[in-house]
């Protein structure tokens, strides 16, 4: 599995809320409410085993949420939902009921719930393997799933990953240091799959934009590991940028290493997605200056102000995909006839859709392909040195 959870994210400017919904150009959607502190509703009422609480009406689209409510992934399930639940109550419409279920108890017996309760549309779950049982029943279904995993290996077939895709981050990144002059690149990967991912990425990247990549080396996270694949870095061919493909934990112990090693002494360090839940990063001098790609936050901060006023805490970073999956299926939803199958045709509308994520656009493959800002680690922040594209091209 190549995905990640997320640290807790606080925003960390606020703006007002108004018009976020309606800048999407969304229709709206319905909610059914569980008793519950008036503060802090949940997104919809969760159902009982062994008995039906959903209305028997034929005037709105079910649309199932499945995400982990409890366990050790609760609280970015919660976030998601409660993200889904502002995006219900920001498009105040009527055509949509989301209901969600607990992927934490059996993921495959959340879809089967769900599936039997009449939904015709899934969003989630979290995880790749939960997405690989809830599939197959899907599937048989004819209920296409958009997931928040990032794992390509189970897109496809009525899978859709709303999930950020390292490889788009360092394609971008990977991009804009070619335009800044940079011909000759290093990579720092972890073990495992996402690390090859991120091998196999910068690999393709430089090939497309002309560039080569003169050293690649692996480590497990071990800090004897990572001395020594930075050494090997550092005992090759000069490079202009090293790509560190891991969190914020590994390049800053990575960094002062790469500084005192052969070629890295003022190679220009390049991060991937992860960077953009650490916000904690530009406390250190360590990165600063660093690039890294990764969907836009203006709008993200707008939403995570909305979601601290109203559930009094900080959302997870990935609170956005459950915000902006509801919002798409209240835009499809608008053309989308109650007890019908989902339209999915309309998912791979060449124009894309536009959410607090930025613009984003499903490919055949069931992948999503995003429109990312390049971000410079600055002292104390963020900032955008390449903005997203505002639409995709074709």
């Amino acid at each position: 599995m190549a995905e990640a959870v997320y640290p807790l994210q606080p925003a960390r400017w606020f703006f007002k809320f108004a018009g976020l919904a309606a800048a999407v150009l969304l229709a709206g959607c319905q909610v059914v409410p569980k008793s519950g502190p008036s503060k802090a509703p949940p997104p919809v009422e969760r159902p009982h085993p062994g008995t039906s609480t959903l209305p028997e009406d034929q005037a709105r689209n079910r649309v199932a949420l499945l995400v982990p409510l409890t366990g050790p992934n609760a609280g970015v399930g919660q976030s998601i939902a409660n993200a889904a639940n502002l995006a219900i109550l920001d498009t105040g419409g009527k055509d949509v009921r989301v209901t969600t279920y607990d992927t934490a108890t059996g993921a495959q017996a959340a879809a089967a719930r769900a599936l039997a309760d009449g939904n015709r549309l899934i969003l989630g779950p979290l995880l790749s393997e939960d997405v690989r049982a809830v599939a197959p029943a899907a599937r048989a279904a004819h209920v296409p799933v958009l997931s928040f995993s990032n794992d390509i290996d189970v897109a496809g077939d009525g899978v859709y990953l709303l999930g950020y895709l390292p490889e788009q981050s360092i394609d971008r990144v990977v991009r804009y240091a070619v335009s800044k002059g940079m011909k000759r690149f290093a990579g720092l990967m972890p073990s495992g799959l996402y690390g090859r991912r991120a091998s196999n990425a910068l690999l393709k990247a430089t090939e497309k934009a002309g560039a080569i990549v003169v050293s690649l080396d692996t480590y497990d996270r071990s800090p004897k590991s990572l001395s020594a694949a930075i050494a090997k870095i550092g005992a090759g061919q000069d490079y202009d940028a090293l790509l560190i493909a891991d969190g914020g934990r590994i390049a800053l112990q990575a960094v002062p290493q790469v500084r005192k090693n052969g070629g890295g002494a003022d190679a220009q360090i390049l991060g991937t997605e992860l960077w953009n839940t650490e916000r904690s990063l530009a406390a250190s001098p360590t990165l600063r200056g660093a690039w890294f790609a990764s969907v836009p936050d203006g709008m993200y901060n707008q939403l995570a102000a909305k979601y601290r006023s109203r559930f009094g805490r900080a959302p997870y970073r990935l609170a956005s995909l459950g915000y902006d999956s509801v919002l798409l299926a209240v835009r499809i939803g608008a053309d989308w006839k109650p007890g019908t199958a989902f339209p999915v045709k309309r998912l791979l509308d060449k124009g894309g859709f536009a959410g607090v994520d930025g613009a984003f656009r499903f490919r055949p493959d069931g992948t999503a392909e995003r429109a990312l800002a390049v971000q410079q680690v600055g002292a104390g922040s963020f900032t955008v040195i390449s903005p997203a594209p505002r639409s995709l091209g074709d």
